[in-house]
């Protein structure tokens, strides 16, 4: 067999496919893409049928001309980038930059970087797959046009610096009309009424039941005087048990990941933002030195909206499972979950590549975020194969005059997945396994009553978005693609649309102005269910069922109609900048908040004469524990939160952790407060050896 040519994406992939291929092999990495449309201008023909005009990407030639030189030696290339639409296009362009036949079965893909994996798809090359690159040069070229002709007309109508991504608009729509909801949004007062009781025989165990209904009907209490006049009739009833119900109820766990519910979950569990979770689930889909094992892929392709599992695996989770747990954590049959309609058939969810490695064996070689992130896709694949868990539910109706309270409570029969992974949601119902179980009651039994609890409450708006809201969201709506919301958030937060505040989304005066100017002038371009019919557009591409042209003609025709009567009539609007009382120590002019390109700063309104610049500091209110000057919170360029001294750089205290403005009475070390997910924050030592903690005590 003569010498074979291997080309991936990423050098760290290159160097654990190496390992797996013999010496008649060479691998080498493009990395990433090797053209695109050009930066200084549109670089589509909308005249010829939206030709783009590709260039070498600046700084990728010395890379092409290793390629070209590896390509002189081999006596056949094999291209095995990513198996996604990006991929096919990156291996579509290699094969014309290095004069390879397309059509010849010249393309190899597969699911997971191990060596059984790749070595089967070297058996099984195949041509380039023309409607997967059509379906991706659509999405490029729709996105130029929307990018380069929507951005030029809001530097001139708002602001320079501005842009309109297709998908990017509706997503800070989005968060603009959840904050409207929540602006608009008039709470309505309501009372519930609770009665804690007691057995009047046996052990007289205590429990708590909530008023139901009132003469057959579901009750509602709009006011305090409702509740006190109901409060005032229950006080003479006899309460009495009327009904008790019992019943098994299964609870199934849930699928295995796909990208977004990946994101979702890293963000809720691990607080990782989109983009940190794709960055560490590369990282171990590429490849990670392993022991003895040496580099090797640790979880499947992270680019997916399947949940398919391959049989292989499905069995490979079960002999896992038994050993882990016993035999009676199987389910008579593997679980088959349903994918969203239009998902990827032939890819699988997200899971580990192999079973026997369990998280806490490797990680030794992880860095922290590996580990987390890898233990949450083991764990969530493996409970995904296990058996339901059973609960005993009771729910019990009790009698008082004309009024039915209701108690209900549960407890584990049988933990089943639930001895391994529960899934996190954003808005936690109140189940039923948390209340814990009611005493033994039987009907007819007479109840003590010990105190009526009226209760005023108030409807609550919608919540804002989080992150992990968010990308549920945008899935749910068709918005995009899994595969590049971290860019989506990234990008409308570094722009100034969005930002957050308590981990959650709130539009800026300039995301709402854009959002407003769009959906006057571009009502397509930002509607939610237009954007979704543009997605569905694109999938038919992909399966050869439309033609890429005439899917950008449809779409070009009225959105260049939209554009020349908005040259024309969008009025020009100026957002004036927030002054502060930050004087310029060069020239004494009021300093004011800009937006940049990390965030928010500090300038001088006087620039171009006066050019001075700081960032903008948010004292926290403690002294820095090295020079006494005041802590403050800063970003760093990824966008995570660290404190700091505002003295930098003459003084370089820093600390991920919120100083809490005390030293440990243990050693004398300065001590943080640690927010921990789900739990109460604590003030701990900074220094770990110490390990002295404490409560945090409310500020009065």
């Amino acid at each position: 067999m003569g010498k074979s040519l291997v080309i991936v994406e990423s050098p760290a992939k290159a160097k654990t496919i190496s390992r797996f291929l013999g010496r008649n092999y060479t691998v080498k990495a493009s990395v990433g893409h090797v053209r695109d449309l050009p930066k200084s201008q549109l670089g589509v023909d909308v005249e010829n049928g939206f030709q783009p005009k590709y260039i070498t990407i600046r700084g990728k030639g010395p890379v092409l001309k290793e390629l070209r030189d590896a390509a002189k030696k081999a006596d056949r290339i094999l291209f095995a980038t990513d198996p996604d639409r990006e991929g096919e296009a990156i291996s579509w362009h290699l094969a014309d930059a290095l004069k390879v036949d397309g059509q010849s079965p010249c393309r190899i893909e597969f699911n997971e970087v191990t060596e059984r994996a790749v070595k089967n798809a070297i058996k099984q090359p195949r041509p380039i797959n023309q409607d997967l690159v059509d379906a991706q040069q659509a999405r490029r070229v729709l996105d130029r046009l929307v990018g380069y002709k929507l951005s030029p007309l809001l530097w001139a109508k708002v602001r320079r610096g501005l842009s309109a991504g297709r998908v990017q608009s509706v997503a800070v729509r989005l968060i603009c009309d959840r904050e409207a909801e929540i602006e608009a949004f008039e709470p309505q007062e309501y009372w519930s009424i609770e009665a804690e009781l007691q057995q009047t025989e046996g052990e007289k165990a205590t429990f708590s039941a909530k008023l139901h209904k009132a003469k057959g009907k579901k009750i509602e209490i709009s006011n305090q005087e409702k509740a006190e006049a109901i409060v005032e009739e229950l006080k003479k009833a006899p309460f009495v048990v009327q009904s008790v119900e019992r019943r098994e109820r299964r609870r199934n766990p849930a699928p295995p990941f796909t990208t977004s519910s990946l994101q979702q979950e890293a963000s809720r569990k691990l607080g990782f933002t989109a983009r940190r979770t794709m960055r560490v689930a590369q990282q171990l889909y590429e490849g990670l030195e392993v022991g003895s094992e040496g580099t090797v892929g640790l979880i499947t392709y992270i680019r997916t909206d399947s949940t398919r599992i391959a049989p292989e695996a499905q069995q490979a989770a079960r002999q896992a499972i038994q050993e882990l747990f016993g035999k009676e954590y199987l389910p008579a049959k593997p679980p088959v979950y349903k994918s969203r309609a239009g998902a990827q058939a032939a890819h699988e969810a997200v899971r580990p590549t192999s079973m026997d490695r369990r998280p806490e064996d490797v990680k030794s070689f992880l860095t922290r975020d590996q580990y987390r992130l890898y233990r949450l896709i083991w764990e969530r694949f493996i409970a995904s194969q296990m058996a339901p868990a059973i609960l005993d539910t009771l729910t019990v109706q009790i009698q008082a005059g004309d009024y039915v309270f209701r108690a209900t409570g549960s407890s584990i029969k049988f933990p089943g997945f639930m001895a391994l992974y529960t899934e996190n949601t954003d808005q936690p119902e109140e189940g039923d396994e948390k209340k814990g179980m009611l005493p033994d009651l039987k009907e007819g039994e007479d109840l003590k009553l010990l105190q009526l609890i009226p209760n005023q409450h108030f409807t609550q708006p919608p919540p804002r978005y989080s992150e992990a809201m968010l990308v549920k969201t945008m899935e749910e709506l068709g918005i995009g693609r899994p595969s590049t919301y971290a860019q989506i958030i990234d990008t409308i937060t570094r722009r100034g649309y969005v930002e957050l505040v308590d981990k959650r989304f709130v539009p800026t005066e300039l995301g709402n102005i854009v959002v407003d100017l769009l959906k006057e002038h571009f009502p397509n371009i930002i509607d939610v269910e237009f954007t979704a019919t543009m997605e569905g557009q694109l999938d038919r591409v992909e399966e050869g069922k439309e033609d890429w042209e005439q899917v950008l003609a449809s779409f070009w025709e009225p959105f260049s109609k939209e554009l020349e009567k908005a040259e024309i009539h969008m009025e020009e609007v100026e957002i004036a900048d927030e002054e502060t009382d930050e004087i310029c120590e060069k020239c004494g002019r009021n300093m004011v908040i800009k937006q940049g390109r990390y965030g928010r700063f500090l300038a001088c309104p006087g620039f171009p004469e006066c050019r001075n610049t700081k960032p903008l500091l948010k004292e926290i209110g403690v002294p820095c524990p090295k020079c006494g000057g005041q802590i403050v919170e800063r970003r760093s360029r990824r966008g995570r939160t660290f404190y700091g001294c505002a003295n930098y750089p003459d003084c370089d205290f820093t600390s991920w952790q919120r100083p809490a403005g005390k030293n440990c009475p243990q050693c004398g070390q300065f001590m943080v407060i640690k927010q921990r997910r789900g739990k109460a924050p604590e003030v701990v030592c900074s220094d770990k050896e110490c390990g002295y903690r404490e409560e945090m005590q409310e500020e009065a």
